[in-house]
Order: structure tokens, then C-alpha cells, then sequence
């Protein structure tokens, strides 16, 4: 079940608060970006890079994952492990909030968002 209009508006005003403050500056966007993208009730935190070996190919790789539960109302992180598969991000695996998770992502205490 997809996530209702109200709550993808407040989705897309945090995360393009994110965006606005976490982008790297314009001039090596083209080496390295972040986006975010909304798959059913997730919010994906991507960064994009060019591929080393396929020229003109540009890489998303999953960086930190939210999961709203809705009968609980909270959400569940979850960050991309050397295996591509997500994981539980157990030094807080439940944030009440989209803002909290934004936060958890930047300050990254365990080096586990971005290495």
C-alpha cells in the first residue's frame, strides 16, 4: 500500500530540506550526487555516480532506507551493508519521524551511512 498525499508531502518537504543542505556543490555533480526516491511506504536516500566501467551509465546506490509502519506510526532505518541488501540500523531502528531519521542519516555516529 502506497503512502497517503499528506504524508508524501511532508516526505518531500523534508527531503528537499535534505537535498538543499547535503547536495555536494554544483560543480562535481556530475562525479557525485544524492537524490532520494519514494518506493511504497519507503524513502530511499540514494547517491548517484557515474560508472567507472560502463561511460554514461550513472550508478543509485542505496545509502539509508525509512520504512513507515502505519498501525504504529513510525518508521524503521535501514542502511545498505557491503552486500547491497538493507539491514537494520539497530543503534535506533525505529524514529518516531521522517526529520529524526534525516538527522540519524547526517550525523552518522557509526559511520554506517557514509562510511
Amino acid at each position: 500500500m502506497a503512502i497517503d498525499v499528506f504524508k508524501t508531502l511532508e516526505i518531500v518537504e523534508v527531503m528537499e530540506n535534505f537535498l538543499f543542505n547535503k547536495r555536494p556543490d554544483e560543480a562535481i555533480r556530475h562525479q557525485v550526487d544524492l537524490t532520494y526516491k519514494i518506493e511504497n511506504q519507503s524513502v530511499i536516500i540514494c547517491e548517484l555516480r557515474p560508472s567507472w566501467s560502463k561511460p554514461g551509465e550513472v550508478l543509485e546506490l542505496g545509502i539509508a532506507k525509512a520504512t513507515f509502519f502505519k498501525s504504529r506510526n513510525n518508521w524503521k532505518v535501514f542502511w545498505s551493508r557491503a552486500d547491497a541488501k538493507w539491514h537494520g540500523y539497530t543503534p535506533k531502528l525505529i524514529v518516531k519521524d521522517l526529520k529524526e531519521f534525516v538527522t540519524l542519516v547526517e550525523e552518522d555516529k557509526h559511520h554506517c551511512f557514509w562510511g
